[in-house]
């Protein structure tokens, strides 16, 4: 059990996750409501660990979503030579050698369960890392505020910018801002749109107004919308739209590691000038550079958020002030609830990654991630469905022998043109014909590559009075050592007695 302590906070400080509406309410908002105006925030650019890992994983996200959909695959005949597509038109998902059918969507179900298992694990673990360094909303905001610097300058600047007179200085930049924003966001809708069409096809004929229309409509919508959110709203998304940052509150508990402001180390906190003494007091020196490099805009010292975003850009700032003071670093960092009290009260602190909740989200995954992938290993290369004649639905022969028909459906999974064999077994001495073919044991059809073709299959089955009204049968469908089957029924049009 974790040792609980009484540090009396300021007033403002909560140890729970406390919306903005919330505080707004407590802080006494005359406007009240469950929506705040958006105030702008000015994030400052800070140098350390986390903003370089942030760095790696902007550069490495982008560059697997812009570049993928122009790596080439090959494959035979007329088949899409993308590694990755999505072919509504052909109705298949290609992924390099990987190829998934409508029928096969339980494989889509379980990589969608795979993903929300990995997430809560992750989120058990180590809090909200994904929203801090991989969502895209963090991603594309993170992309543009590089670019609002690179037009406007740092914190300082904007804010001396935004408030100063209409100027032409003042015009260009903003201008170019939102026109880079601009580019980058039709650059964002016109890669998703690659994923789902030939990217070098489309690239030629989308500029001339011969691409599909899906494809113009996704890419305005998908403009619109990062220009939008990442651009405008920005944190008012993680805030309001998402619903991640309340759903992972079931998702945390004591040992979860989170950004955390150490209390007990940092108050009281204070300005402390040079040479100044350290007794009595604590390492934080109430310098707000932890808030003014937040893109969330939040206080960390003000407790756990539902805003924060756990991207770790407070604890860089605050490990460079306190290494410029001589401090020892880790006042602001990734620890969890039950850390912070142990090392409160004495005692050594003990981070538990394995805990019924882990151990369960662990367990969760695996589980279905062997499913998932026994279901894509053990997908068969062929498939085979049978539909007999309604009407009608036999036809005795003139010497008495009795002849069904059927529609055979064969799918070639492969990427390889097969010849498969068709065999009928249930019923001694059929022989098996194809309108304009003659008749024999069994007949052979050529299926293309990852196609399905459909074949007209007479079984004739000889004379027999004492056969029953209707017959068991199976078709066998074989090419090399691709074998499927599928069960049938034979009438032989006799009368039960």
């Amino acid at each position: 059990m974790p040792t609980l302590i009484d540090n009396t906070p300021p007033k403002s400080f909560t140890s729970t996750a406390v919306s903005a509406a919330a505080r707004a309410k407590a802080k006494g908002d005359a406007k009240g409501g469950l929506y705040k105006p958006r105030e702008p925030i000015y994030p400052k650019l800070v140098h350390g660990r986390w903003r370089t890992v942030k760095w790696a994983m902007l550069i490495a996200t982008l560059a697997v979503y812009y570049i993928t959909p122009w790596i080439r695959w090959a494959r035979p005949g007329e088949l899409p030579q993308q590694a990755v597509l999505v072919d509504f038109t052909g109705r298949r998902f290609y992924f390099f050698d990987i190829q998934l059918w409508p029928q096969e969507v339980y494989i889509f179900t379980g990589l969608m369960v795979m993903g929300a298992l990995a997430l809560f694990l992750v989120s058990a673990l180590f809090g909200r890392l994904w929203c801090g360094y991989t969502c895209p909303q963090t991603v594309w905001t993170d992309l543009y505020i590089v670019v609002e610097r690179a037009f406007e300058g740092d914190r300082n600047a904007r804010m001396r910018l935004d408030a100063q007179p209409l100027s032409f200085n003042k015009v260009w930049r903003k201008t170019g801002k939102h026109l880079t924003w601009l580019g980058i966001a039709f650059g964002t809708g016109g890669a998703w749109i690659f994923y789902f069409h030939d990217a070098p096809t489309l690239i030629r004929t989308f500029w001339i107004g011969q691409g599909a229309m899906t494809a113009y409509v996704s890419c305005a919508l998908l403009t619109a919308t990062t220009y939008i959110f990442a651009g405008w709203m920005r944190e008012q998304v993680c805030t309001y739209m998402c619903p991640w940052p309340r759903i992972q509150s079931a998702m945390l508990d004591e040992h979860s590691l989170q950004v955390a402001y150490l209390r007990d180390r940092g108050e009281p906190r204070g300005a402390h000038k040079k040479g100044q003494s350290w007794e009595g007091r604590g390492d934080c020196i109430d310098c707000n550079q932890c808030v003014v490099v937040c893109p969330m805009g939040i206080d960390i010292r003000d407790g756990s958020q539902l805003e924060c975003i756990n991207c770790g850009l407070c604890v860089d700032a605050c490990d460079d002030i306190l290494g410029r003071l001589g401090r020892p670093t880790g006042l602001i960092a990734y620890d969890s609830v039950d850390a912070v009290a142990a090392r409160a009260n004495g005692q050594k602190a003990v981070y538990k990654l394995v805990r019924p909740r882990t151990v369960f989200y662990a367990f969760a995954l695996a589980l279905v991630s062997a499913l998932t992938l026994w279901a894509l290993i053990g997908r068969p290369e062929a498939e085979l469905h049978v539909i007999g004649d309604r009407n009608p639905v036999f036809v005795r022969m003139h010497d008495g022998a009795v002849r069904n028909g059927y529609t055979l459906k064969i799918a070639n999974r492969t990427f390889a043109n097969r010849t498969f064999e068709i065999a009928f077994s249930g019923i001694e001495g059929v022989r098996l014909s194809q309108p304009g073919r003659a008749a024999g044991s069994s007949i052979g059809v050529v299926v293309p590559a990852d196609q399905v073709v459909a074949v007209r299959v007479f079984v004739t089955a000889p004379p027999n009075d004492l056969r029953p009204a209707s017959l068991p049968g199976r078709f066998v469908v074989r090419s090399g050592d691709i074998e499927t089957q599928a069960k049938t029924v034979f009438l032989s049009g006799a009368v039960n007695q």
